[in-house]
């Protein structure tokens, strides 16, 4: 029994395939990550400086194995 010849093109679309793969995960690697930015990775609007009150701030602050912190500046 020979080996068909109409599955010859499986083989390139496999090695395509792979590529594409290969591809994607090398550009995942080498891209930069964006800086975090509160209010477009949140979707909240309060870190804008034109809605909050002058004078007012809240800082939250939180590291890994501390208890995190919220901190109200009233000035």
């Amino acid at each position: 029994m020979s080996y068909p010849d109409s599955v010859d093109w499986q083989q390139p679309v496999a090695l395509l395939i792979v590529g594409i793969t290969a591809a994607l995960f090398a550009r995942g690697r080498l891209q930069r990550r964006r800086k975090f930015d509160f209010a477009r990775d949140t979707h909240c609007g309060c870190s804008a400086a034109s809605s909050s009150v002058p004078g007012q701030s809240i800082v939250f602050h939180a590291r890994k194995g501390e208890r995190p912190q919220v901190i109200v500046k009233m000035k």
